[in-house]
């Protein structure tokens, strides 16, 4: 059979797209990385858990909108008892971003306007509601008319006004420190908030509600807003930055700010149903992470220092809603993190492939390895991590090889 003459114009169309192909490939395979093997990450981890002396780490890889490793490594109590993938551990601030899922359904279903003030949902002035103690002292913001101004993207969003907590000022007393939406202002506070009105306003119970929305939703049998009896059997202890061991608190109040347990498989299938968008329409699940309110800071805390100069503000990093937004080599990505003095946690994902590390270290010491390990799995992301952590000193290791 006689074959047809080339075509000129198709042949250089063909060309156009395999040059642009190839040219698409060389910008990400620098910066994007596969799924390391286990033998790698297990060797990876066990250097990084050298280099800082932290006595135990978990990790989970979510590839595609699915979980693709969880891993353990270390012990969960100075006794050396193993820490395992179903081990509980302290959530800390990953709380936050788990509650402004459970929020956005709540949004969805037109119960909550991220733009109504809060104050509309309640029975009566904020101030006059007595101090209870999982709330904080709103009876202080008396006199202060700009309680009635917040609104609930204001709380996501960390803009609210408030100190993380009352009780680090100095007077230990509720104030202003700007008006509500003016700036980023890390503010655990502003969360509670949300989560009085939600309870108090719209008669919801939010822990019932993280465990039907959230919880129960992924899977994740092992997570609770509060301290359960059976966690007892399988619990992680934490170690401070001087080594020294403290024992997992058992929290008997909900607190949207930061009261979750959970185990590093059971938020691993949170950050792949999150990462995917499972219960959540398209425009809810785009809301929460696309950039909402400018970072205007150095780093995250102390969360009330002063606003940098406009030429020196990153570009790149906004407030989402319960999570940081950013910009990187690979596009768009969103990262949470979670911290007291014996815990260090992190979500970090990258949008294009869907793809997540989530890390739960019951040692504090091993956040200095979180950069270096979520390269190691993700490639360079562009998270911000000297805003995130200031001016700690990271582990760098050695150049990823899986």
């Amino acid at each position: 059979m006689t074959m047809p003459p080339p075509n000129p114009s198709l042949r250089r169309h063909a060309l156009r797209l395999l040059c642009a192909a190839a040219l698409t490939a060389a910008a990400v395979s620098p910066v994007a990385a596969r799924v390391p093997s286990e033998a790698a990450l297990d060797a990876e981890v066990a250097r990084a858990m050298t280099a800082t002396q932290s006595r135990g780490l978990a990790i989970a890889i979510i590839d595609k909108g699915r979980v693709v490793r969880v891993r353990s490594y270390g012990a969960r109590n100075a006794a050396g008892a193993p820490l395992q993938t179903d081990t509980i551990m302290y959530g800390a601030s990953l709380t936050k971003s788990a509650f402004a899922y459970m929020v956005m359904q709540l949004v969805e279903e037109g119960r909550l306007d991220l733009d109504r003030p809060l104050a509309g949902y309640l029975e009566r002035p904020l101030p006059e509601y007595p101090t209870e103690g999982k709330y904080a002292p709103w009876s202080d913001l008396a006199g202060d008319e700009r309680w009635r101004s917040i609104t609930a993207r204001h709380a996501l969003t960390h803009s609210v006004g408030f100190a993380n907590f009352a009780f680090v000022e100095p007077d230990g007393k509720l104030r202003f420190h700007f008006d509500p939406g003016a700036r980023y202002a890390y503010s655990g506070e502003g969360m509670i908030l949300l989560q009085f009105v939600i309870e108090r306003g719209l008669g919801l119970d939010v822990g019932v509600e993280m465990q039907r929305r959230v919880f129960d939703r992924f899977g994740m049998k092992n997570t609770s807003m509060i301290w359960r009896p059976d966690f007892a059997t399988n619990l992680a202890d934490g170690w401070r930055a001087d080594g020294s061991a403290e024992p997992h608190d058992e929290r008997s109040k909900v607190r949207a700010a930061g009261s979750m347990d959970t185990t590093i498989d059971d938020i691993a299938k949170f950050a792949a149903g999150y990462v995917r968008g499972e219960g959540i329409g398209k425009q809810a699940r785009t809301e929460l992470t696309k950039p909402q309110l400018p970072i205007t800071t150095a780093s995250q805390f102390p969360s009330l220092q002063p606003e940098l100069p406009v030429d020196q503000r990153s570009k790149d990093l906004a407030a989402g809603l319960g999570v940081i937004a950013f910009r990187g080599p690979q596009g768009a990505g969103f990262m949470k993190g979670g911290h007291n003095d014996s815990t260090g946690n992190t979500l970090v994902c990258i949008e294009r492939g869907q793809r997540c590390v989530v890390i739960l270290a019951n040692d504090v010491r091993a956040e200095a390895a979180f950069p270096r390990l979520v390269e190691f799995v993700l490639g360079k992301t562009g998270a911000p991590w000297r805003w995130e952590y200031g001016d700690m000193t990271f582990w760098e290791g050695q150049p990823a090889t899986h």
